[in-house]
């Protein structure tokens, strides 16, 4: 009697389901990194309006709007704080496991929780302007963006489905001209049909993109797309920017020298006239500058004709007169005589500050030397980067001594100094020419162009926003600290991978065979359609579920 096949048909099926069902359940827990972003949002806010308080929904918070949170609330919108001090745990959005202390002129962060003391803000972002609804934004478009290796995959599946199709006909034929039992021809070519299902193939690189991008947005780490996320394991040499990306980016007069006889003898008069023109542009020595003339009590007065001369310095006319304020190599290039203050630069220089010149109606006038304190982690970054095998370099336009000064500090061993920042995207492509995987970590306007030109392009999460919109990795805390975890965090996804695709390969190599009788001859034993709906089923489970490990993910500390 011929054998029937009636509940295979039915059990087959089920196993199917079975096998989507599971799948559809363990690729609901990939974006599970979205859905907690999205349940950090506060519902309320707390407004003060005509002297009252109110609370309101969210959604009618409207930019200028002064918002009051007390000890243990959560942030409602972005904002700029007007009244009142506090510390601030931005962990779950920045990744920083310290609170940050917050007084009036600071910004704070829609989601994030007050610690300790009441205080007042003033909205600046709200709805989909917010630092965690675009965070939320990025991290679906990385999620559905493809890595180059998801390519690879896809051009396998385009010839694996055909060949699968020619080997179950051949199948069918070969069974069916030398046993003549078209129950056998049947059998066979059905189970070859089914455990070669491509689905695991098709799943093997997005749910582990998808993991790897989420969790990188838990460490405060924003990946722009699955290319980014896949190169970012390749980098050999890493360039890092001076200024607001090693130090602090806030930096301070601490020297402030004039020529004899200058401004009349008016120091005070010299430094109105060069924090007048500093307060039009956004270089953090600029704003240093402006906060000396703040702490002198000076009172500033209108500049006419202000230009930024990138690179070099600022220029404007205050009250009539000149003022240029800029580097050494800027006040030669006008023709200006700086010998009067060489040994007081070479002074500052030695000393790792940086020099600016001052120079009133093409005179120098005075010499101003600023330091920038280098954040507490770059040090413990920088070894943690060579430790990973990486070529770390610095690049500044600060001068050649300066530069060499802070790198020593830092354990930097390659400076590159002077380099003015339409000339740095021209250094990053000479590393690559070199055949490097380069990557530029900055946070300025001036780095945006060298942030587009290298492979991986490193934000600094508390810079500008054009250079944020040039890169393709944000480190929304600033810690240098997060390149580590953003380089491990790419191994591990790529490992994963690599991980998910021998398991869909293995299944359909040794399978597909098997599902063909290969060992009917020997051994009398033919593969049931069951089990080949099971095995199938079982492989694209067996792929996510290894995707899935990737939520555990932690940085390991390399000291």
């Amino acid at each position: 009697m011929p054998d029937v096949y009636y509940e295979t048909a039915a059990v087959v099926i089920t196993l199917i389901l079975l096998g989507r069902l599971f799948e559809n359940r363990a690729k609901g827990q990939t974006s599970e990194a979205i859905r907690k972003l999205i349940g950090l949002q506060a519902k309320t806010a707390r407004l003060i309006r005509n002297g009252r308080e109110i609370d309101v929904p969210i959604a009618e918070v409207q930019i200028g709007d002064v918002v009051l949170v007390r000890p243990g609330e959560k942030i409602p919108v972005d904002g700029e704080v007007v009244e009142g001090t506090s510390t601030i745990d931005e962990a779950m959005v920045t990744g920083e496991s310290l609170p940050v202390k917050k007084q009036p002129g600071d910004e704070v962060i829609g989601a994030t929780i007050n610690k300790t003391g009441s205080f007042k803000f003033r909205a600046t972002r709200v709805g989909s302007d917010t630092v965690l609804a675009q965070i939320v934004q990025l991290v679906q478009q990385a999620q559905g963006s493809k890595a180059p290796i998801q390519r690879l995959a896809d051009s396998v599946t385009g010839w694996f489905v055909p060949a699968v199709i020619a080997i179950a006909l051949l199948t069918f034929i070969i069974w069916f001209n030398f046993m003549g039992n078209i129950t056998l021809a049947l059998l066979t070519t059905v189970g070859v049909l089914i455990i070669a299902c491509p689905c695991a193939l098709g799943l093997a690189t997005p749910t582990s993109v998808m993991v790897g991008t989420g969790k990188g947005a838990e460490n405060g780490i924003l990946i722009k797309g699955a290319e980014s996320l896949e190169l970012a394991h390749k980098i050999q040499t890493i360039v890092l920017d001076k200024t607001g990306t090693i130090t602090q980016g806030k930096p301070t007069v601490t020297d402030f020298v004039t020529v004899n006889g200058t401004a009349n003898g008016n120091e005070i008069k010299l430094v109105q006239l060069a924090a007048s023109v500093e307060r039009n542009s956004e270089h953090p020595l600029a704003e240093a500058v402006v906060r000396y003339s703040q702490s002198q009590e000076v009172q500033l007065a209108d500049v006419k004709d202000f230009e930024a001369v990138a690179g070099s310095g600022v220029q404007g006319i205050v009250s009539s007169r000149l003022v240029q304020i800029g580097t050494q190599r800027w006040m030669e290039e006008l023709g200006i005589d700086t010998i009067a203050l060489q040994q007081d630069k070479e002074r500052l220089e030695y000393l790792g500050k940086t020099a600016i010149w001052i120079a009133v109606d093409g005179k120098i006038q005075g010499l101003m030397g600023i330091a920038d304190a280098i954040k507490p982690t770059s040090i413990q970054a920088v070894r943690a980067l060579e430790k990973l095998g990486l070529e770390v370099v610095m690049l500044t336009g600060d001068n050649q001594r300066t530069a060499e000064a802070i790198a020593n500090e830092v354990g930097i061993k390659r400076v590159l100094a002077e380099v003015r920042p339409d000339q740095k995207a021209a250094t990053v492509q000479k590393l690559q020419s070199k055949g490097h995987i380069v990557a530029m970590v900055g946070d300025g306007i001036n780095d945006a162009p060298a942030l587009a030109q290298a492979d991986v392009g490193m934000a600094i999460g508390t810079g500008t926003d054009v250079a944020i919109a040039s890169c393709d990795i944000t480190l929304i805390s600033g810690d240098l600290r997060s390149i580590v975890t953003a380089i491990q965090l790419s191994r591990a996804t790529i490992r994963n991978i690599r991980q998910n695709l021998f398991f869909a390969f293995i299944y359909n190599v040794a399978g597909i065979p098997i599902a063909a009788g290969i060992l009917f001859p020997f051994f009398g034993w033919l593969l049931n359609p069951i089990i080949a709906g099971a095995a199938m089923a079982f492989s694209s489970v067996s792929v996510v579920t290894n995707a899935l490990r990737l939520r555990n993910f932690k940085a390991k500390a390399i000291v």
